[in-house]
């Protein structure tokens, strides 16, 4: 009798923790939602320096930083791109400058890519550093299928480049004791609990999740703010899918994310989002593995038609 006492007590002792935590972590998110104040983003800096700039998230993070007033340093391989991305900011935002920094994360050595950035941020007061830069496969495949050339670019883009940004940019920051970077994630690694036939893209998101939560406790305490915002689908030319309220805009979804920086070192920042990861996260592991494997294996298949396409035209354009 004792011994059923002390289960029942037990279990139930744990039942009452485990739906205590599920309620703060609830409780948490919609005081974030709803009440917390957004922090006041130019206290870090006067400066924010954004990768991936002139296109998706990366760009839309800048004009949204450009409208809180931070003057920007756009980091980018393609000059025009950079040239017309200034061009806009300045057109829609009177108030503040515009720098153009390029340099390719794929192609530049670690050296360069330090170099550059350690010269072009040298006497601006950086208070935001955004790691948006990020390359994704065309379309679903088997990790022995995914060649040398894109397998080369997702891990000096998505994992090297912003390792190698955060550490040209972290000193000043130091310096000065406050800052706050900001690393753009994924699902793939946060909500999901496997991304088959996309594999290295997610095991790239991975490392930034983990390098995100690492360095933010060893900075926090000199007023560095390090967190990985997670989107899930954003309309982009990555991901190629329409808008909808589910699938935000990149403007849209980055108006969410200011009011994250300088919070959680791991946040999903788009309401919906939020809702999405919540009933992903009930259901259970297996289920979800199938699913996705069939989900990439369709795509799979629909890629090759349309590279077997591509290559049969231009084929037929060399006879």
């Amino acid at each position: 009798m004792d011994y059923t006492h002390f289960f029942l007590v037990a279990t139930a002792t744990l039942g009452f923790i485990s739906i205590s935590k599920s309620l703060f972590h609830f409780l948490t998110w919609l005081y974030a939602i709803l009440i917390r104040p957004t922090k006041h983003l130019k206290h870090y800096g006067s400066w924010a320096v954004i990768t991936g700039s002139t296109d998706g998230i990366g760009k839309s993070m800048a004009l949204e930083l450009a409208s809180n007033g931070l003057d920007i340093l756009l980091l980018g391989r393609n000059p025009l791109k950079l040239e017309a991305t200034s061009k806009e900011i300045l057109s829609k935002f009177r108030n503040v400058e515009v720098k153009c920094l390029v340099v390719d994360l794929q192609n530049n050595t670690g050296d360069e890519i330090m170099r550059k950035i350690e010269e072009a941020i040298d006497g601006l007061d950086v208070g935001i550093l955004v790691n948006g830069a990020g390359v994704a496969y065309p379309y679903a495949r088997y990790f022995h299928e995914v060649d040398l050339d894109l397998m080369d670019s997702i891990i000096k883009v998505n994992v090297e480049g912003a390792t190698l940004v955060t550490k040209a940019v972290i000193p000043s920051m130091i310096k000065k004791k406050k800052g706050a970077v900001v690393n753009i994630g994924s699902g793939s690694t946060v909500v999901l609990p496997s991304y088959p036939l996309v594999t290295l893209y997610a095991a790239s998101k991975a490392y930034l999740a983990m390098f995100s939560a690492c360095t933010n406790l060893e900075y926090k305490h000199q007023g560095i703010d390090i967190q990985c915002q997670i989107p899930l689908f954003v309309s982009t030319k990555m991901t190629r899918m329409k808008a909808s309220l589910f699938v935000p805009t990149p403007d849209v979804y980055s108006k969410t994310c200011m009011k994250w920086i300088g919070y959680e070192k791991l946040v999903v920042p788009y309401f919906f989002h939020s809702l999405q990861s919540f009933v992903i996260r009930a259901i259970p592991d297996v289920l979800l593995d199938s699913y996705m494997l069939s989900y990439f294996l369709y795509w799979r298949k629909r890629g090759l038609v349309k590279d077997s396409k591509i290559k049969a035209s231009a084929n037929s354009e060399a006879n």
